[in-house]
C-alpha cells in the first residue's frame, strides 16, 4: 500500500547536478504513488526569493507540480537556507507551505514535524542568527536589493556559517534533549520527524510514562533519504544516486 514520505537537507545546488536528477526522478516515481510527501526544509542549499526563476529552479518546480497535479499532497517546510520560499513559490509549484513546527495526524499517530534547528538551543550564536533572518523586517529589506546583490549576499553567508561550523564541538551543533521534551509535550505527540542534523537515526524514548519515539531524516549528499510511514510503522531507506 502507498505510504507516506518524508525527505529533507537536499541542498539542491547546480554544482550537485545528480542529486538533482535523482530528486527529479524521486518525484515522479516512488512520490507519485505516495499518500503524501513532506519536504521538512533546506530543499535549497539557498533560495534569495520567489523571483529567481533560473533553469535549475524552474526544473525543480516543474516537478514538483506534476508530482502534486498527479494526486500526491505535497508539504514543504522552510529550513535555515531556504527561510525565504514563499506564497509565489508555493503557487507556482503546487505545493502547500507549513508552519514549524506543524502537527499531523500520520495513522492515527500523532506526529510534531520540525526543519530541527529550533532544537539545536545549546547553540546560542545560531539561534541568535536564526532569530534575525526571520524577522518578517529583515526579510523584507533584503528582499527588496536586486537579485544578484541577495545571490552574492546568499553566498557570503554560507561561506561564514561553513567557517562557523568547522569550530564547533558536534555536540553543541546537535539537538537538545530538553527541548525535544518541551515541543513534545508542549504539542501533545508521541513522534517527532525533524532534519538538520543530518544524522539519520530512529530514537526511542520515553514520553510522560508514553513509548515515543524522535525520527532524524538524512541528508542527500552522497545519496538520497526517505523516510516511508504506512499504518504498520516507519522505515528510514536510502536512495542511491544511480538511480537518478
Amino acid at each position: 500500500m502507498p505510504g507516506t514520505l518524508f525527505i529533507s537537507d537536499l541542498h539542491l545546488d547546480p554544482a550537485r547536478p545528480a542529486i538533482t536528477a535523482l530528486f527529479r526522478d524521486f518525484l515522479a516515481t516512488r512520490a507519485s504513488e505516495a499518500d503524501a510527501l513532506y519536504i521538512l526544509g533546506d530543499l535549497f542549499e539557498a533560495w534569495v526569493g520567489d523571483d529567481d526563476d533560473s533553469p535549475g529552479n524552474r526544473a525543480v518546480c516543474e516537478s514538483l507540480r506534476q508530482c502534486a497535479d498527479g494526486g500526491t499532497p505535497v508539504y514543504v517546510m522552510h529550513g535555515n537556507r531556504d527561510f525565504l520560499l514563499g506564497k509565489r513559490f508555493a503557487q507556482d509549484c503546487g505545493v502547500t507551505l507549513l508552519g514549524d513546527p506543524a502537527v499531523i495526524d500520520l495513522y492515527g499517530v500523532p506526529t510534531l514535524l520540525m526543519h530541527g534547528d529550533l532544537l539545536c538551543t545549546d547553540d546560542t550564536g545560531y539561534m541568535a542568527f536564526r532569530d534575525q533572518v526571520r524577522d518578517p523586517a529583515w526579510q523584507a529589506d533584503l528582499l527588496a536589493r536586486p537579485l544578484p546583490e541577495r545571490q552574492a549576499i546568499a553566498r557570503d553567508m554560507r561561506n561564514a556559517s561553513r567557517e562557523q561550523t568547522a569550530g564547533k564541538p558536534e555536540s553543541i551543533m546537535d539537538v537538545n534533549g530538553e527541548s525535544v521534551i518541551d515541543y513534545m509535550t508542549e504539542h501533545d505527540t508521541v513522534q517527532l520527524i525533524h532534519g538538520h542534523t543530518h544524522r539519520p537515526a530512529i530514537h526511542r524514548l520515553e514520553l510522560a510514562g508514553r513509548a515515543a519515539q524522535r525520527i532524524v531524516l538524512g541528508d542527500w549528499y552522497e545519496q538520497g533519504s526517505v523516510l516511508e510511514c504506512t499504518a504498520e510503522g516507519c522505515e528510514l531507506q536510502r536512495l542511491p544516486v544511480s538511480q537518478a
